[in-house]
């Protein structure tokens, strides 16, 4: 049976792989990584448990912390799901992970992973402080907008068995350069990304209708109460900048902050120094 309970562990020990069941019935995989007060952190595209935001915080919030690492839905460990995907059954299975962690566990999200966290905000799930880590929209002629097609052609690409052209095209529609693209497929991680290339919809799902340069709805998030961080790197470009901006200024309890020399990939030592502190305010 799945484990719906968080037992602390050691400091730095990770609790090996436990179970939560979503609200359909799938079964998501999470581990435990320290102790202290809970930490969720919630994954963004191509990113599993063991190679993403969590990877780069658990060395440094482990010594305070207890991180909750978990793959969302056809990730890693945890089960594939009920067709047709939708964002609320992923809403649900973050709230098994914070059922798991315990009231009052904070929550961080990264990339699409704090576009989801918006989402359960905005779907009134109790969590503690949030911090967001460069929600990737775009609100503004900064940036030409993302094909609104590009969840169907990456869906058409992956039910083709073209897994490696489904990861090139996400990697190239957020900027990634073609020389970089053919170094990263010698590289061993792009297993890994293809073997998750078919999530890649389920993160356009829920981005994808904010990234077509128009600004946040009004009332987008206006019944958030939950203080959230949101986070920005000093050497991201203008229009992840203004969308971060975007955000923290329609969320009623918000706090915007730059991380200097930082960009689009959260690195644990820079980061959690400002979780921290916020976590502690």
């Amino acid at each position: 049976m799945p484990n719906r309970t968080s037992a602390r562990t050691p400091a730095s020990t990770t609790s090996g792989t436990r179970f939560v069941t979503s609200a359909d019935g799938t079964a998501i995989a999470y581990d435990v990584t320290g102790t202290g007060p809970a930490v969720v952190v919630v994954e963004g595209a191509l990113c599993q448990r063991t190679m993403g935001t969590a990877k780069a915080l658990i060395p440094v919030l482990s010594q305070d912390h207890a991180v909750h690492a978990y793959d969302r839905r056809g990730r890693g460990e945890s089960g594939p799901g009920t067709a047709p995907y939708s964002v609320e059954r992923e809403v649900e299975d973050l709230v098994a992970v914070l059922e798991a962690a315990g009231p009052g566990a904070f929550v961080v999200g990264a990339s699409s992973g704090a576009a989801l966290v918006l989402e359960a905000l905005r779907a009134g799930v109790p969590m503690g402080r949030v911090a967001l880590y460069e929600v990737p929209f775009i609100v503004d002629g900064s940036h030409a907008p993302h094909g609104a097609d590009l969840g169907a052609r990456t869906q058409r690409l992956v039910d083709s068995g073209r897994r490696g052209e489904a990861v090139t095209l996400f990697l190239r529609t957020v900027g990634v350069p073609a020389t970089g693209v053919a170094l990263m497929r010698l590289m061993p991680v792009w297993k890994k990304l293809c073997a998750v290339a078919h999530t890649l919809p389920h993160d356009y799902a829920i981005v994808l209708d904010h990234q077509q340069g128009e600004p946040l709805p009004d009332g987008y998030v206006a019944g958030v109460t939950v203080p959230v961080l949101v986070l920005v790197g000093g050497k991201s470009p203008a229009y992840m900048k203004n969308a971060q901006a975007a955000v923290a200024g329609a969320l009623p309890d918000a706090t915007l902050r730059e991380l200097p020399g930082e960009s689009h990939m959260v690195r644990g030592r820079a980061t959690a120094p400002a979780l921290q502190e916020f976590w502690e305010s």
